[in-house]
């Protein structure tokens, strides 16, 4: 029997999603599914939607659930599968001490869960927890597939695959949304049909390289033609404003939201152009509202929930139900995976760099394709993450202080604005205010 284990179960509404997908899933239906969290009360809420939407659904599953770390290795024993959605601190205290301690430095963020300081942090608290599942798993499933999806992608993927031996994947719905998202925003939707991509990189700036109609038509001299069209008069409704600016600099879209991109470089968060803010119109301090907003939401939902036990659900687009499928019926399909890029995968990228790159899943696993080499200035902006996201595997691997003032002094958002022994002191101040979600470093 197919077991499917889920490791921050009380990511609610991830995991029903992410589960009601397997739900819709032929093969998977009768699978056993373990439910994994430390918080008891989110815990019981997924377990009570999910068994809703399991008998709503006719899906057969054998639901069980499974609370703290004593419980882990029982939840993790004998999975095929381990779907990885944890939040290591939540939004309190850690989200929130991501954001305040930069900013009394000066330094504003958007989301602060890929790169920056706080994409920084957040790996460095959850890299341990994470080693904790790797360990298990190699005890009691050493055969199952770690399906990830908590960020920092880069770095937490990155080190599973470097330093553990668990069968690890990235995995992300930027990818798949990407071509929707640029064609939608230009008013070209009526090309959306059929249309074939290639998108690479690294996770959250993976690089629409290619992108044709369903008759092999280039689409990229039109949405070059009309980014610059809408960069010199923006819609009110435009937010995609930073990554339409990419295309304009750089030639190329990339992959996730222009909130997450304008903190992933030097140029548009800047103290000294403020007005920067508005033209690009740059949601400073956007993750901390959005999490105040899901809890509200959630809260109202649950309430919902508990009078109506009828729980539908259609498949959405993540990739994680169609790799369990794949490999369970040896049926290839194609994803857009986060892998190590060993053998060169992308030519012009360090080979210890995790990169994002078409996939084919079947029956012996997750497939990485070779892409060559990407145009100079792309390969150039996805270094600037990659060396944050390398020193802070190092910082993790080796509980070397040092390599965590190294990866904030080269992230190209902290290190444009602030002075390295301001940037010492903001790490200092971050270490010990996260306390004991972090290990002691040299």
């Amino acid at each position: 029997m197919t077991k499917i284990t889920f490791m921050g179960a009380g990511s609610t509404v991830f995991a029903r999603n992410v589960l009601g997908d397997c739900f819709c899933a032929e093969p998977l239906k009768g699978s056993e599914v373990a439910l994994y969290d430390i918080d008891g009360e989110r815990l019981h809420q997924s377990y009570e939607i999910l068994c809703a939407t399991n008998e709503t659904m006719g899906a057969g599953m054998k639901i069980s659930a499974y609370l703290g770390v004593e419980n882990r290795k029982e939840a993790l024993r004998n999975a095929t599968f381990v779907v990885n959605a944890i939040q290591v601190g939540g939004y309190q205290p850690c989200t929130v001490i991501d954001f305040e301690i930069p900013k009394k430095y000066g330094l504003n963020q958007t989301i602060a869960d890929t790169l920056g300081i706080g994409g920084i942090m957040r790996a460095l608290r959850t890299i341990p927890v994470m080693e904790g599942f790797a360990r298990d798993m190699e005890e009691v499933c050493p055969d199952a597939w770690f399906l990830n999806y908590t960020n920092p992608m880069g770095m937490l993927t990155g080190f599973m695959q470097r330093y553990t031996g668990v069968k690890t994947v990235g995995l992300c719905h930027s990818v798949q949304v990407c071509p929707r998202a640029v064609l939608h925003g230009l008013g070209m939707a009526d090309r959306l049909d059929r249309c074939k991509s290639l998108i690479a990189g690294i996770n959250h700036m993976g690089w629409l390289l290619e992108i044709r109609d369903k008759d092999g038509n280039d689409l990229y001299p039109e949405i070059r033609r009309r980014a610059h069209a809408y960069l010199t008069n923006p819609p009110d409704d435009c937010k995609d404003l930073v990554r339409l600016d990419y295309i304009r600099r750089f030639g190329y879209y990339c992959t996730e939201s222009s909130e997450h991109n304008a903190e992933y470089n030097m140029f548009y968060i800047k103290s000294k152009y403020p007005e920067l803010i508005e033209k690009y119109r740059i949601p400073l301090d956007e993750y901390p509202r959005r999490c105040v907003r899901q809890i509200e939401r959630w809260a109202a939902e649950w309430d919902h929930i508990q009078k109506n036990k009828h729980r539908e659900h259609t498949r959405s687009n993540e990739y994680a139900s169609r790799i369990m499928e794949a490999m369970v019926t040896n049926t290839p399909c194609e994803i857009g995976g986060n892998v190590i890029n060993k053998g060169h995968l992308i030519t012009n990228l360090p080979e210890d760099a995790c990169v994002e790159v078409p996939c084919f899943v079947n029956g012996q696993g997750v497939h990485a394709t070779y892409v060559g080499k990407l145009p100079v200035q792309l390969a150039a902006m996805n270094m600037t993450n990659i060396n944050v996201q390398l020193l802070t595997i190092e910082a993790a691997v080796t509980n070397k202080k040092e390599h965590i003032y190294q990866a904030a002094m080269l992230d190209p958002h902290t290190g444009s604005e602030l002075d390295p022994d301001t940037i010492v002191k903001m790490v200092d101040e971050l270490i010990d205010a996260h306390g004991s979600y972090l290990p002691a470093y040299q």
